[in-house]
């Protein structure tokens, strides 16, 4: 294994997992096997609660760890907004991307946080979800704030590498950049035409 320190490493930063030393044997085993990188992240419902009740229901996420959230439904589209609605989830994941990539990469670099917090926003018209074929049916924009505080002995070159390799290395925010093909199957049963057009009206 190559111990050799990273030239803008800080060897006083002590603090937290050796992400380095984590990453190696990985990085070693995706170059001689590259299908091995490839991971798959999960979420789903399972149609908990009352289903006649479209303002509130529950998803389930995590590959490994597994938690579930509640999500409600946006007033702006006739819902309650009891809960996160599920662009607030889509927001949630950008910013926990983008502060786990700073953190990660802070960690490799030997940088110190001092602070940081990040702030994703997403601005869609819901005119789209509502009907109106002029409006697309997506979020038009998004904005990430990141606030990082480090600490004052960090060079300048170490803070500008970590912020461009934390921005490069945000999965969720490079998705969200790029067009990505996402595939949707139902299965759904139809009822063939035939039995309504035999039922009794």
């Amino acid at each position: 294994m190559n111990t050799q320190q990273h030239p803008l490493a800080n060897p006083d930063v002590q603090a937290g997992p050796d992400v380095r030393s984590r990453q190696a044997p990985l990085r070693a085993a995706y170059r001689s096997d590259p299908a091995s990188a490839v991971v798959t992240d999960l979420a789903w419902t399972g149609g908990e609660g009352d289903l006649a009740n479209p303002m509130l229901g529950r998803v389930h996420l995590g590959s490994h760890a597994v938690s579930h959230l509640d999500y409600g439904v946006h007033h702006a589209i006739g819902g309650t907004h009891e809960a996160p609605v599920p662009g607030d989830l889509l927001c949630a994941a950008l910013a926990a991307c983008q502060e786990s990539s700073l953190r990660m990469v802070a960690s490799v670099l030997g940088v110190r946080l001092l602070q940081l917090g990040v702030t994703a926003r997403g601005h869609v018209d819901v005119r789209g979800t509502l009907g109106d074929p002029l409006v697309p049916v997506a979020f038009q924009s998004f904005e990430v704030s990141v606030r990082l505080r480090a600490a004052p002995d960090t060079h300048p070159q170490r803070l500008r590498q970590l912020l461009r390799a934390a921005e490069r290395s945000c999965v969720v925010l490079q998705t969200l950049r790029s067009a990505v093909p996402v595939v949707v199957e139902f299965d759904a049963p139809v009822i063939p035409d035939n039995i309504h057009q035999g039922a009794n009206p």
